[in-house]
């Protein structure tokens, strides 16, 4: 067989070109579309229609269904979607996933579109050099783009040529002719392919090549689609593997549907296929059974020549070549219908079944009790209340954002003790997720507020909502300064300062007096008619920080004149301090806008 090692590598490097070129283009895209795809996935959420839709648009545009479900399991895992709407959008991004093999068969194979690649590459490049971001991101868009179809072209042309090498291809067939056993063996052969390349429209690229080339039969191509279903959900199960438990189950929700979808499918495969192949016979190019015996009658010479790139001067071979790319594209049209039709139809029938998939992850998949659900408790997305009941719900959310803050503390506390590197960097790291966390509520509680703001509102009410998302500001602030506590620790860590055992005293001073600050503030949020009585042991707690700090700076200076510990130290330590001053002050300022006025109002 003359098919060399050197030919395999051409293979393998024509797919990481088609691979990449799919990267860099969605990454583009997502540039481009940035907060936008966000916004989308966070507001376009409301229901399972609406769910499927948005999944459905998105995977269109950035081309891949594994960035949209990593993206949603990272979402829920954020508390920005529940499991229920991250199962609506991971049915929809099965739908906009088969856009992929609708380009190929459009342009794939009809028009030569590596011939423009070229010329894309020089379209794109000055906008790679251009100072704006979006041009920037819209020129990566172009190159990836480019790139894709030049790998589809390499892809083609690297494939060992079947009828030129009867042993590889009676060993193909052997496995094609074993009924319903060869139809389970592709679809594995396709779940192994996908979960290896980690991209399922490269699999289905592959698999309309072998299919157009003659190699495998229709049936056999949609037996490998229906494995490239099962294989695409195991990048999502990887990147939900470090998340939290609801992440967790929305990639296996996107597992369980896939694979129920396809069990299904099972039943009713050989029926299914061949109402796909009479219709596109009837009102597309072609049955695609066609192609298998088109090649099998004609010489592996001529078929060399027809599949070659050369322009051909025989009418007879010209023709010839004009009957093959039609049959190629009456297969590709076939393969892209099953394709489509399958994932509609699956995602309808399930659609109406999402609240038990949702029942059976959280039933397989149980939490833990050191996992932490970020879901917000009492603000929903979909149709707000009455704009009192809307306050009342705000707030109760704000008292959860404070607790939130004050389990942070705790972690910190955890954090300045531990000695071990594994668990610090550990606990390090869910602080780092709580700070994000912290900023994605701030927004969220925000967008909330103002859109009470826009309703028709008393002025006491709207007093209200000014104060709120004052307080909600500054949690955020308390937030930050917990997150740079932490940030400090990992550098004294880093720098291997040691604090002896009267800084470690003087911090746990400090920690007994924002700890105690941090507690009253949370009592104060959750009094329904707060006054200025109630803010003045908050102010108490803030003068005893503000003193303690002024001690701790006087007697730094002191101890390192005294060579108690450097200055390298005496730094680190003091800087530690002030953060926790600065809490102090986000904390007295939460508590002055919960005691104003206008939260004496009756929300």
């Amino acid at each position: 067989m003359n098919y060399t090692f050197f030919d395999f590598l051409k293979l393998i490097g024509s797919l990481g070109m088609f691979l990449y070129g799919m990267k860099v283009m969605s990454e583009g895209l997502q540039k481009i579309a940035g907060d936008k795809l966000r916004g989308i996935l966070s507001t376009m959420t409301v229901n399972r229609v609406t769910g499927v839709l948005t999944g459905t648009l998105i995977t269109a545009l950035v081309q891949s269904s594994s960035a949209t479900t990593v993206m949603v399991v990272s979402f829920v895992n954020a508390g920005i979607l529940s499991l229920a709407q991250s199962v609506s959008v991971i049915m929809g991004a099965n739908i906009g996933t088969t856009v992929t093999a609708w380009i190929i068969s459009l342009f794939g194979f009809k028009v030569n579109i590596g011939m423009l690649a070229l010329p894309l590459i020089g379209l794109a490049i000055p906008l790679m050099f251009s100072q704006k971001s979006k041009h920037k991101s819209l020129g990566e868009f172009i190159i990836g783009f480019a790139f894709l179809f030049m790998g589809l072209d390499f892809l083609k042309a690297s494939v060992p040529n079947l009828q030129s090498n009867p042993g590889m291809l009676e060993f193909l067939q052997g496995y094609t002719n074993m009924g319903f056993a060869s139809i389970l063996l592709f679809m594995l052969v396709g779940t192994i392919l996908t979960i290896i390349v980690q991209s399922s429209s490269a699999t289905v690229a592959i698999t309309l090549i072998m299919c157009s080339k003659g190699w495998i039969s229709f049936e056999i191509a949609a037996a490998m689609v229906l494995g490239e279903n099962i294989g695409t959900t195991v990048t999502a199960n990887l990147a939900a593997l470090s998340a939290n438990t609801s992440a967790r189950r929305a990639a296996f929700a996107h597992f369980m549907f896939n694979v129920f979808g396809v069990l299904w499918m099972l039943a009713v495969f050989f029926p299914f296929t061949s109402f796909i192949s009479s219709m596109i016979t009837k009102i597309g190019p072609g049955d695609p059974h066609a192609i298998t015996e088109f090649l099998n009658k004609l010489d592996p010479q001529v078929i060399s020549q027809i599949t070659s790139e050369e322009t051909l001067t025989d009418p007879y071979l010209i023709g010839l070549k004009k009957e093959l790319l039609s049959l190629q594209t009456s297969v590709s049209y076939s393969l892209s219908m099953f394709h489509t039709m399958f994932n509609i139809i699956n995602v309808s029938l399930m659609i109406w079944f999402i609240n038990m998939y949702v029942k059976i992850c959280t039933k397989v998949i149980k939490g833990k009790k050191s996992d932490e659900e970020f879901q917000l408790k009492f603000i929903s997305s979909g149709i707000l209340s009455t704009s009192e009941l809307s306050i009342i719900e705000a707030r109760r959310e704000v008292v959860v954002y404070a607790e939130r803050m004050y389990r942070m503390l705790q972690m910190n506390k955890d954090l300045y003790a531990e000695t071990n590197e594994a668990n610090f960097l550990k606990i390090f790291g869910r602080i780092e997720k709580y700070e994000n966390i912290s900023d994605r509520m701030e927004v969220e509680i925000g967008n909330y507020l103002n859109q009470i703001s826009e309703g028709r509102l008393s002025s006491e009410s709207k007093e209200v909502i000014r104060d709120i998302l004052r307080a909600v500001t500054e949690i955020e602030s308390i937030g930050d300064a917990l997150y740079n506590m932490a940030r400090t620790i990992k550098r004294r860590n880093e720098r291997k300062s040691v604090f002896n055992e009267e800084i470690n005293k003087h911090v746990d001073d400090m920690y007994a007096l924002i700890d105690r600050a941090l507690s009253r503030m949370i009592k104060v949020l959750k009094i329904q008619e707060p006054s200025e009585l109630d803010g003045k042991e908050s102010l108490n707690i803030e003068h005893e920080i503000n003193r303690l700090r002024n001690v701790l700076k006087t007697h730094n200076l002191e101890d390192i004149d005294a060579k108690k510990y450097d200055y390298k130290t005496g730094v680190l330590y003091i800087d530690y301090i002030v953060e926790c001053e600065k809490l102090g002050d986000y904390v007295i300022n939460v508590v002055e806008a919960w005691c104003n006025k206008g939260l004496k109002s009756k929300s």
